[in-house]
């Protein structure tokens, strides 16, 4: 990140400088200097300050009560360019017509290894009734198994100096161990990283580390902690110095740190926040009693069609996402996936219309100010084809339906290996070794070359691999991809 210096202060954002804005920019509604404090979130990067902040700072707009003390774990470079714009920044949701919105729901960001005490004062806070997070997957500390990850470096340390912790676990409990001991309700913890089951498989997590330190604190936090699943969607690409010229033209207002991402925002929690949480569904976050549904259907329908984009329009010379459903013949692919293949496979949850969803999703495809690159959507297709592809798939094949357009991804990944083999371009996936191999070993033929493929056995299961209509259908489609 770099942070410019060369403008007038008076023209760098800040409480002060704010109500100046060119005219057109949404600034905050509320008074900020009557907003409490009263959730405190992990990980305040680009996608929490994009999705999650912007529904709090919604919610700001009629109470009060829900300002965000955001912790960084690591890093205080969001802290470092935030704190001298009293932490405002411009939220730029691109769309055919590209929107500024002057963001106040972060009032203060904490860097945990430099202030403890602080974050803990945050934690232990009547007022404080939510802590959400953005850590990554990895931020979970889980094993492959999906429990609490005892070896990890940081449970280790944690676990020998619980007052004094390195990761979100160990700072999530020793928060919920202060509330204990006071005589307080536990705050709801919110996990929005996308991992299936993400608060029923943080609270496991939270619950063990617990029992290693007190068991009466496990109990209780097993017994009246809300830790709810969640879905989040919406692409937020990175900020760099065209998004920092951008906004400075947009609003008059130096930015050190301005965010961007697509129109489009979804927050799905599940309904078991307590009475005292915040008012989430008036500012559009979906409650729900099936995140799982909200799950599925997009891994089938966004994710699924993202991997078919990918690698059908990297074989057709496309770069982009928008390039590729530009694309008429990718175009009609990825709709006809979507309503005569995927939707047939879904139980819609209550409250997704899932034709207006898969029409909303092409409609984010379409939109020419995201550049969503297909060769980053193509990294990792061994593991991600299993999920967003086989599964609808499989059941296509067991309901006695056509298979002809949900095998061209498959076909169309190994072709798409096949070629950065032969030109000696790196593959970005766990099992790149054997994958170039296969690559480089591919003659051509049909038989042979699928046949290769489907012994990868991590990818293709055995039932799968030798069904006859399978087969057939996937050797086809990658004869017609040659």
């Amino acid at each position: 990140m770099t942070v410019s210096t060369a403008t007038s202060p008076a023209l760098r954002l800040s409480a002060t400088s704010y109500p100046g804005a060119i005219p057109g920019v949404a600034i905050p509604s509320y008074d900020r200097d009557k907003v409490q404090v009263g959730v405190v979130h992990f990980g305040p990067g680009a996608f929490h300050r994009a999705h999650q902040a912007y529904y709090f700072d919604k919610l700001l707009g009629h109470d009060p009560r829900w300002g965000v003390c955001a912790v960084s774990l690591k890093s205080p470079g969001v802290r470092d360019a935030l704190e001298p714009q009293d932490g405002l920044y411009t939220l730029a949701q691109l769309d055919a017509d590209t929107t500024f919105r002057v963001m106040g729901s972060i009032l203060e960001v904490l860097v945990a290894p430099e202030d403890p005490p602080s974050v803990f004062a945050r934690l232990a806070a009547p007022t404080t009734r939510l802590v959400t997070l953005t850590v990554t997957e990895k931020g979970y500390t889980l094993s492959p198994d999906g429990g609490l990850d005892e070896n990890h470096p940081d449970i280790i340390h944690d676990l020998a100096n619980p007052r004094e912790p390195r990761s979100a676990v160990g700072y999530i409990v020793e928060g919920l161990r202060r509330r204990f001991a006071a005589g307080l309700a536990p705050y709801a913890v919110v996990a929005c990283d996308n991992l299936a089951d993400n608060g029923w498989r943080l609270k496991a997590a939270v619950v063990a580390y617990a029992g290693k330190l007190d068991e009466e604190l496990a109990r209780w936090i097993d017994r009246e902690g809300r830790f709810p699943r969640t879905m989040v969607d919406s692409i937020t690409p990175a900020t760099d110095d065209a998004l920092r010229a951008r906004v400075l033209a947009a609003t008059g207002l130096e930015d050190a740190w301005p965010i961007q991402r697509e129109a489009f925002t979804q927050w799905v929690v599940e309904d078991v926040l307590p009475a005292d949480a915040p008012d989430l569904a008036s500012v559009g976050v979906i409650l729900t009693d099936d995140v799982r549904g909200f799950e599925r259907a997009k891994l089938r329908l966004l994710n699924g069609v993202h991997s078919t984009l990918a690698y059908a329009g990297l074989l057709r010379g496309h770069e982009t996402v928008f390039e590729a459903v530009s694309d008429p013949t990718l175009a009609a692919l990825a709709r006809d996936m979507m309503v005569k293949d995927i939707i047939p496979t879904l139980t819609p949850p209550r409250g997704l219309d899932l034709q207006g969803y898969a029409d909303a999703i092409l409609a984010r495809f379409q939109n020419p100010e995201i550049r969503h690159l297909l060769s980053q959507i193509a990294w990792d297709g061994s593991q991600k084809l299993p999920f967003r592809i086989l599964g609808t798939l499989t059941e296509t094949l067991e309901a006695g339906r056509s298979i002809e357009r949900l095998v061209i991804p498959l076909a169309a990944w190994m072709r798409f290996v096949a070629r950065r083999a032969k030109a000696g371009e790196p593959i970005v996936d766990p099992l790149q070794e054997r994958l170039s191999a296969l690559g480089a070993a591919a003659t051509g033929d049909a038989k042979t070359d699928v046949a290769a493929f489907l012994a990868l056995d991590t990818v293709f299961p055995a039932a799968l691999a030798g069904h006859p209509a399978f087969v057939a259908a996937l050797e086809t489609a990658y004869a017609n991809l040659g």
